[in-house]
């Protein structure tokens, strides 16, 4: 039974853009900028601030313990010191459903909300930041429930224990194609159905004003919405991009030659041997007792391995069935283009900021060789050598982009890309997905990160990448370290930009848990 569903590029696209009334014209005639936004908090332009990344962190407690709240303890007493919060994706596991905002976002993050000390009192669409939480999607909050399954889940207690390792965060609902997370985070412009309200809602809430016109002003405590499912905001002379990377992330169809067919076979024959490898672990799983601890433990490490093979399975199916019509977000590409080509040309902008889900360099072991981080690796650096190729001699020996945050890979990692032939080169990537589920381990193949010149098989290979830093997993039985974390930024003033990183890991041994020490790096 297929347990998790994905609404395709163009149905994400449409239904994201019907949410917030993309291009109405009551919009068009103020001549709202719907993908920018100003944060209003009186300090953006202080040169000299402090933000913080985390992301996957919408898990429940597992079996007694909850890391996610373990890192929001991490991130308290930095809060008053930091501007914002960016969030990678993956808000909600594990379908993105308005069921687990309570438990999986709100009570966890209670203190960053207003009203945050009665969180049973704060409805998932409703919510107020006092500190900006400014998130992308990640493919979970996009994620559905085929409908059987909804019954099977839904209805009755034994069917789930069952499918014990489904037993979390799944019930009568999914996303609805990205909806909850629309009414959590997003101006839900389609629910004001009166054109006066709507006026009124315009002239309230996008009075704020840049180069491309009037756009949202983001008021924390008061209004915390965002404008649109990818966005720009400038902050102390940096301008951030927000992407989602759900729309971008499609693999390039298999070549219609022997090799293409050969490699064909054998994705269809590891989808069969993973089926049967979800079978074994399956039927291991329904001899355990959840109440005992030691058997507690094995089943989370079997439901780690069960997540696993399902993002295995998603990223086979994505390759087997991408073809020459599949759906590539250009419209969105087209605007990061054009919006760092005009952040380039912009005298106050002194460095540029990118973050979304899924990382184009990983060394995580599910992640590094996914079909999906390619994919993203080539759209992005699509964009990039067009920018670098408009703006000739204006960067310099700059790169394009000074910071590159993602997620998706349950770990923290800090990579910089060497000379890649392309222009990501010379970039810092920080992947913050260790925010509360399941860390996973680093490959063994290595710290370097290799890659086929021109992606033609046979060819040589060359290095275009290091990881620098890695925190996740590691050890195993008694010696196992799971290690959940997200990071605080410091930038400093000058042009180009310093950034210090300080890394915030909360770790568990056994039974134990304790805040590991690591020392803050610049870039």
């Amino acid at each position: 039974m297929k347990l998790i569903s994905e609404p395709s590029i163009p149905v994400k696209i449409q239904k994201m853009k019907e949410r917030v009334r993309w291009k109405h014209p009551s919009l068009m005639q103020r001549g709202i900028d719907q993908t920018s936004m100003v944060i209003d908090d009186g300090k953006d332009d202080n040169p000299d601030f402090s933000f913080m990344v985390i992301g996957d962190s919408g898990t429940k407690s597992h079996y007694g313990r909850h890391p996610q709240r373990q890192v929001a303890e991490l991130m308290l007493p930095h809060k008053d010191d930091c501007r914002f919060v960016l969030h990678t994706g993956d808000v909600i596991y594990v379908v993105g459903s308005h069921e687990y905002y309570p438990t999986n976002f709100i009570e966890p993050y209670r203190e960053f909300l207003v009203g945050g000390d009665n969180p049973k009192n704060i409805s998932y669409d409703r919510m107020v930041f006092n500190l900006p939480f400014l998130p992308v999607l990640g493919n979970h909050d996009y994620y559905d429930v085929p409908f059987m399954y909804r019954l099977l889940t839904g209805s009755t207690l034994r069917l789930r224990r069952m499918l014990r390792y489904k037993d979390f965060e799944i019930g009568w609902h999914g996303s609805n194609q990205g909806d909850a997370y629309s009414r959590a985070f997003v101006d839900y412009l389609v629910a004001i159905t009166s054109p006066e309200d709507l006026q009124h809602h315009l002239d309230q809430h996008y009075t704020a004003k840049t180069d491309t016109g009037r756009c949202l002003r983001y008021q924390p405590g008061q209004f915390t919405r965002l404008p649109n499912r990818y966005y720009t905001f400038r902050y102390g002379g940096i301008d951030f991009f927000a992407l989602d990377s759900n729309t971008f992330n499609t693999p390039s169809p298999l070549p219609e030659t022997q090799e293409g067919e050969i490699y064909r076979q054998e994705l269809q024959k590891r989808r069969h041997e993973i089926d049967q490898e979800e079978l074994q672990i399956l039927a291991l799983s329904d001899r355990l007792n959840p109440d005992n601890p030691a058997e507690a433990e094995q089943l989370d490490d079997l439901s780690a391995k069960l997540d696993q093979i399902n993002e295995i399975k998603i990223d086979i199916e994505k390759q087997l069935t991408s073809d020459t019509t599949t759906a590539i977000d250009f419209e969105q590409l087209d605007w990061l283009r054009t919006r760092l080509i005009e952040s380039w040309n912009t005298t106050e902008v002194r460095g540029r900021i990118i973050y979304f889900h899924h990382p184009p360099y990983v060394t995580e072991a599910t992640k590094w060789k996914q079909a999906q981080t390619l994919a993203v690796r080539h759209r992005l650096r699509w964009v990039l050598e067009q920018v670098a190729e408009t703006l000739g001699s204006l960067i310099k020996e700059r790169p394009i982009v000074d910071l590159i945050f993602s997620g998706h890979a349950h770990c923290l990692e800090y990579l910089h890309t060497v000379d890649t032939g392309y222009a990501d080169s010379h970039i810092n990537w920080i992947i913050s997905g260790g925010g509360g589920h399941r860390p996973r381990r680093q490959r063994l193949e290595g710290t370097e990160l290799m890659e086929t010149f021109a992606d033609i098989p046979g060819s040589p290979t060359r290095k275009v990448a290091d990881s620098l830093l890695y925190v996740g997993r590691e050890g195993y039985a008694v010696q196992k370290r799971l290690s959940y974390s997200c990071v605080r930024i410091d930038v400093q003033d000058g042009s180009p930009p310093k950034f210090t990183v300080r890394p915030l890991v909360a770790e568990r041994i056994g039974q134990q848990w304790c805040d590991r020490s690591l020392e803050p790096f610049v870039i």
